[in-house]
């Protein structure tokens, strides 16, 4: 194996050396078939030089020395509308002062043609969480111009996958950038740094913000209106960023959007002493068991808002006393509140005593259909599994990711980026993995991570900074519950609670694979985009 591997490395540096010496100029012409046309980024004068590859005709991506990007052609149909549009692939090297480069982030950006005054374009950056995740879901599920074919409830489709033109993407409203972080998707550390040094929330923050800034001045963004859109831990990358972007880089936003948020990680660890979760993961519990049909004939036939708000209003209140009182709690208000937690989740009253009142969420997954001998999903609660045996507190896998999304997505950008955006890599494109752990919470020693504080920064400092929520009823990694408690507790002032808007979708965390819930976020987002250039024209008048 070591002989393999220095083969492929000497035939990689001849290769490269070889091109160093006779690189030619070839203004207007074509490239090899192996090598897709390229375009300079912002010097239209200056020429095409062939990519750098290894004799397999693959990107050299972890190289110091990294090639232009590549550049595609495009047409997609939103809404009755033909969309031009060009996609650029490629690399946003970070480098330090001193000119050495350090790592280089994959990105992929959707630009409408025929746009005259870009400053009046909205950019949105986007990317996933994790830590660890490329930016594949957002990319592939919901904003991009390509989606992943699912069933309407969002249930996989037998292998091959396969994706089609997304009539619902947000393009003809946003330019797009999706962006890696570094050790997922292509991206990667140059070799001989060490890729620690980008596993961290501080860390994260730094170079993330830093590619933004590069791609902004790179590609002449600075005067578009700006848009920050992450999922999951995205959120919390995207809250911390919208002030280390004005802070360090005097990058002001326009927008943030974030997709099943998660600012303060207090709402979601369930460790002994922290009993915030356990109201907070309520609601989703009951509409969990609401959707399996668990629960009393006469709470099965409401509608799911108004028994969610019924959920809601025992969580926030009874049950919060509950637990604030602990071993203080009367035998009879004891009994009150496990008769009433019984009623909402589905789970016995016999089970409920032996959690002391205390529902951690994998053990819920595994107990509610336990009998069944069925797990419900974490990221989607309306998803089924089935372990090796029906004992133990918590499911093998979780069924609303390794058993549904994985495979289509992964499959879909492998394919979409080497044959309809001719770019190819020696590298694997890392959808979601633990490369990057341990990640680094060196900021918050002895505390619980929480960006809250740094949006609500950020908006005091920006007042036309827009945040708007995007919460599914049935997910269970970052609860709607959870992320309303957040936001209605980080000394937000009135003029800034009015900026803040949430929507809900009877889907899960990936609320795209709910086609319903994909609709109506598209309709959302119309509105967030619409009411943006509408304050932004509005303002132009007002000046003049």
């Amino acid at each position: 194996m070591t002989y393999i591997k220095y083969k492929k490395c000497v035939a990689i540096a001849v290769v490269l050396t070889f091109l160093a010496i006779n690189s030619i100029a070839q203004p207007g012409g074509r490239q090899q078939q192996s090598q897709a046309a390229v375009i300079p980024p912002t010097d239209s004068k200056t020429p095409a030089v062939a990519l750098p590859v290894d004799p397999t005709g693959y990107i050299v991506s972890n190289s110091p020395n990294i090639p232009p990007p590549v550049i595609t052609k495009h047409s997609v149909t939103i809404k009755g509308q033909l969309i031009n549009y060009t996609a650029t692939t490629g690399y946003l090297q970070l480098k330090n002062e001193d000119g050495k480069p350090k790592a280089n982030i994959f990105f992929t950006a959707y630009t409408k043609d025929g746009v005259s005054d870009k400053g009046k374009r909205p950019i949105t950056y986007t990317f996933n969480g994790g830590p660890g995740s490329s930016s594949v879901w957002l990319h592939m599920g919901l904003l991009g111009p390509k989606r992943v074919v699912m069933t309407d409830k969002g249930d996989v489709l037998p292998p091959p996958y396969s994706y089609v033109n997304n009539e619902y993407s947000w393009l003809d409203k946003t330019d797009l950038v999706f962006l890696d972080p570094v050790t997922t998707g292509y991206s990667r550390a140059v070799t001989g740094e060490n890729d620690k040094q980008f596993h961290g929330y501080v860390e994260d923050l730094q170079s993330m913000g830093d590619a933004i800034q590069l791609f902004s001045s790179k590609y002449e963004r600075w005067n578009s209106p700006k848009f920050l859109a992450g999922e999951s831990y995205g959120t919390t990358r995207a809250a911390g960023l919208s002030d280390y972007l004005q802070s360090r880089h005097k990058f002001y936003l326009n927008g943030i959007i974030l997709i099943s948020s998660i600012l303060n990680m207090q709402t979601a660890r369930f460790d002994i002493g922290n009993d915030y979760p356990f109201p907070l993961f309520l609601p989703t519990y009951a509409a969990t068991a609401w959707y399996h049909k668990k629960l009393p004939a006469d709470l099965q036939q409401k509608d799911l808002k108004s028994f969610l708000k019924e959920v809601e209003d025992f969580a926030i209140e009874e049950y919060n006393i509950a637990l604030l009182k602990g071993s203080e709690l009367t035998v009879s208000d004891y009994e009150n509140i496990v008769n009433k937690l019984s009623r909402y989740t589905g789970l016995s009253k016999e089970y409920i005593r032996q959690t002391n009142l205390r529902i951690d969420i994998h053990k819920f997954d595994k107990e509610l259909r336990r009998t069944e001998g069925l797990t419900v999903g974490r990221l989607d609660s309306r998803f089924t599994g089935r372990d090796y045996n029906d004992v133990g507190v918590a499911p093998e896998f979780d069924p609303s990711n390794t058993g549904t999304i994985s495979g289509p997505y992964s499959a879909a950008i492998n394919h979409y980026v080497r044959a309809e955006l001719k770019y190819k890599n020696d590298l694997p494109y890392e959808i979601l993995g633990g490369r990057v752990n341990p990640w680094n919470y060196n900021n918050v020693q002895n505390r619980y991570l929480n960006v809250a504080e740094d949006l609500r920064s950020a908006m005091s400092n920006n007042p036309h900074l827009k945040v708007w929520v995007l919460c599914g009823y049935y997910d269970l990694a970052t609860p709607y519950f959870a992320a309303e408690y957040t936001f209605n507790t980080m000394g937000l002032r009135p003029e800034q609670r009015k900026n803040v808007n949430f929507t809900y979708y009877e889907a899960g965390h990936m609320i795209y694979i709910h086609k319903p819930s994909l609709v109506q976020t598209k309709i959302d987002a119309d509105k967030l985009y619409d009411e943006v250039t509408k304050e932004i024209n509005s303002a132009v008048v007002k000046s003049k």
